[in-house]
């Protein structure tokens, strides 16, 4: 493994609102490796042109060699060419408009005939007068996901295109179209989003968003950046313009291919990207990273893994509840305080081999999870990538079934089995496309302007916590149904004694309330209400109160990934 340095997003004198074109494709390869760039795509407006007319400069000048007439500057460019060319590997691309603006990247093979990938933009509804024109307005193309899925199907790999930022796919200033936000942003036809804050740590960044955290976005996203150079070095005239290689990634792969990438983008390994940063600043290091992220419903830290102690059975439950929720990593040698220090795994191989062989003889079904050793404060740190599992349930020991809720792993209720069969025989009886749990793609640009106003209603719960739906009591003891606010399952029958830590708070808190609302200290907004503000490690949890039509509401427990609508005004 290797790492590269990428630029996915340069634009060449083929598009017409490139600030110099005067430039030609032999300054664009000389400027990309004297940024040090391994590889880069020509990701011209709606159109290949400017790969194409690379290609046919080369073929010219092979064919003038060939007929012995290349005069010596003509000579010179050649041996330029093949020597840059050896150095960039060089992708074909366009940036697509699709319906309403949106943009999105294609990339493709570096094999791929420059014929094939015109059809293909043809086929995108790209006017044949236009197909050379590089300009970003091109009249009605196809929309977002029908265009996904055509550049998947052409063999290309489709990246939303700042997706962050303006005419990006996530709309993340918008204030609707939440269930565009999501098909948009998790289909299983796009392999990546390129971010314009990758550098920006915190649950506010884009990549923390699309972390696997939030339940109504659970698939976990791929995120680079580019430069989306429209000049080939930044100049104080175009000071919201960047050069060629000013925002690029990092990528570790076992060599410099398409191939590599893609394979790379089609896995649950978020470790092998990383943004990339000059030799005078400090090496990005993404486990000091997640450390400042802290444990989430997709990642933990486990310092030790002995037998002794319940270290290493703690591990193993951890594996069983990230596969049967949502998948994600571990981290194994070092604390979630990114403060207290690294205590490292001393033989990291023997220990992933250790693992290895624990998991595969204690949990079932057989389970497929990735391991990797990494060195952080000099420290060996080992990683362990949970996919989400496609057989649920999966049990520890044959019996032992555990589930991630927020922070915590628990062992799972009758109720909550039930569920996961149920949801396994759903996915075998039913194969699905979706990856990682996505939910099913939304209809495309004809039901636009009905999903821009599908954002939840006020009403709508929060999405994280539990929620106290009933209680009833029998012989004297009081039985709780409570709901699971990430996935909406119900569970009957729980008592104050046999429920878990989250549900043993909300039951404790629920129980000490007055039956009276009124009699309550809310700090309402309209008809949500905060009763608490709990501070828990490095974030907030609260418990909140709805008025309904058919009485009050009671959600306990619940993160601000939860939190949307006139819920997140209520907690600000």
């Amino acid at each position: 493994m290797t790492w590269y340095t990428m630029d996915l997003h340069l634009h060449t004198p083929a598009s017409d609102d490139y600030l110099q074109p005067e430039a030609s494709y032999l300054d664009i390869l000389k400027q990309a490796a004297k940024r040090g760039l391994d590889m880069i795509a020509f990701a011209d407006h709606n159109t290949v042109a400017g790969y194409r007319r690379m290609k046919e400069e080369i073929d010219q000048l092979n064919l003038l060699k060939k007929l012995n007439r290349l005069l010596p500057e003509e000579e010179t460019r050649l041996k330029e060419y093949q020597r840059l060319l050896k150095r960039v590997l060089v992708l074909p691309g366009f940036e697509f408009t699709a319906t309403f603006g949106f943009h999105i990247l294609a990339i493709f093979p570096e094999d791929k005939p420059v014929r094939d990938i015109d059809h293909l933009l043809l086929e995108m509804n790209i006017p044949s007068e236009k197909l050379d024109q590089g300009s970003v307005t091109v009249g009605a193309s196809v929309d977002v996901l029908t265009a996904y899925r055509l550049i998947n199907e052409a063999g290309g790999m489709a990246i939303a295109a700042h997706a962050n930022s303006n005419n990006g796919v996530a709309m993340r200033r918008f204030p609707f179209g939440g269930q565009t936000k999501i098909a948009y942003t998790q289909d299983p036809n796009l392999v990546a989003l390129e971010v314009t804050d990758l550098e920006k740590q915190g649950r506010y960044a884009t990549a923390s968003f699309f972390s696997g955290n939030k339940p109504e976005y659970p698939r976990r996203m791929h995120c680079i950046q580019g430069s989306d150079a429209h000049l080939l070095v930044k100049s104080s005239e175009h000071q919201n313009k960047l050069g060629v290689g000013d925002r690029a990634t990092d990528v570790r792969l076992p060599d410099r291919s398409y191939k590599a990438l893609r394979d790379l983008f089609e896995s649950n390994n978020f470790s092998r990207t990383r943004p990339h940063r000059s030799g005078s600043q400090p090496a990005y290091d993404f486990i000091q990273d997640a450390r400042g992220e802290g444990v989430t419903f997709v990642q933990d830290f486990h310092e030790k893994m002995t037998v002794r102690g319940g270290h290493l059975y703690s591990i193993i439950a951890d594996v069983c509840a990230f596969t049967n929720s949502n998948g994600g990593t571990l981290y194994i040698g070092v604390s979630e305080d990114s403060e207290k220090p690294v205590e490292g795994i001393s033989k990291p191989n023997q220990a992933i081999q250790k693992l290895k062989t624990a998991i595969s003889k204690r949990i079932t079904p057989e389970l497929d999870c990735k391991f990797e050793s990494h060195k952080t404060s000099n420290k060996n740190v080992i990683q362990v990538m949970i996919p989400r599992g496609e057989d649920p349930p999966y049990a520890v020991d044959d019996n032992k079934v555990y589930l991630r809720t927020e922070t915590e792993t628990e062992m799972a209720v009758r109720d909550e089995i039930v569920e996961l069969v149920l949801q396994g025989k759903k996915e075998t009886r039913e194969p699905s496309t979706i990856v990682q749990g996505t939910p099913l793609p939304i209809p495309g640009s004809e039901d636009v302007y009905r999903m821009v106003s599908d954002e939840p209603e006020p009403e709508d719960p929060p999405r994280t916590g539990v929620e106290i739906v009933s209680v009833t009591q029998r012989g004297g003891e009081k039985y709780y149904t409570v709901r699971d606010l990430r996935n909406g399952n119900v569970v009957k029958n729980v008592t104050l004694k046999s429920s878990r830590r989250l549900w043993h708070y909300a039951i404790s808190k629920y129980a000490q309330m007055p039956k009276d609302p009124n009699r309550m200290d809310v700090e309402w907004n309209g008809d949500v209400g905060l009763l608490d503000r709990n501070k828990r490690g490095k974030y907030y949890s609260y418990d909140l109160i709805q008025r309904t039509p058919q009485g009050y509401r009671y959600y306990f427990g619940v993160t601000d990934d939860g939190v949307h609508g006139e819920w997140e005004e209520l907690i600000r």
